[in-house]
């Protein structure tokens, strides 16, 4: 199984970043996928989440209003979409996949994870 999350960089406080996140090894029909953050010195985060059978999204309240999260079934793709970005959104965001029915939102429940990309955001 593997998890290739991409397309973070550099972006100036309130730009925008689209992460996406390849998924491949076997069906995910019935996963959550989530995206989680961490900064220097921090615990990781969890971001965003959505049940890959029926697209139910959730947030961290640093989250909403601001990200959304999509999956894409045919490429076996999920993408964050991040807007409004503050400097405190700077991590190196990761995406996992959990064999769970329900949104989970602690690392613990998630069996796979992607390398990481980085976001930085100046302010």
């Amino acid at each position: 199984v593997q998890l290739q999350a991409s397309g973070g960089g550099l972006v100036q406080a309130g730009g925008s970043l689209r992460l996406s996140c390849a998924a491949s090894g076997r069906t995910f029909s019935s996963d959550v996928m989530g995206w989680f953050r961490q900064a220097p010195g921090k615990e990781r985060e969890f971001v965003a989440a959505i049940r890959w059978s029926d697209d139910s999204p959730y947030y961290a309240d640093s989250a909403k209003g601001r990200f959304t999260i999509s999956r894409d079934n045919a490429k076996n793709m999920v993408y964050l979409q991040m807007n409004s970005l503050k400097p405190e959104d700077t991590a190196v965001y990761y995406c996992a996949a959990a064999p769970a029915a329900d949104v989970v939102t602690v690392t613990r429940g998630y069996d796979y994870w992607g390398q990481g990309t980085q976001v930085t955001v100046s302010s």
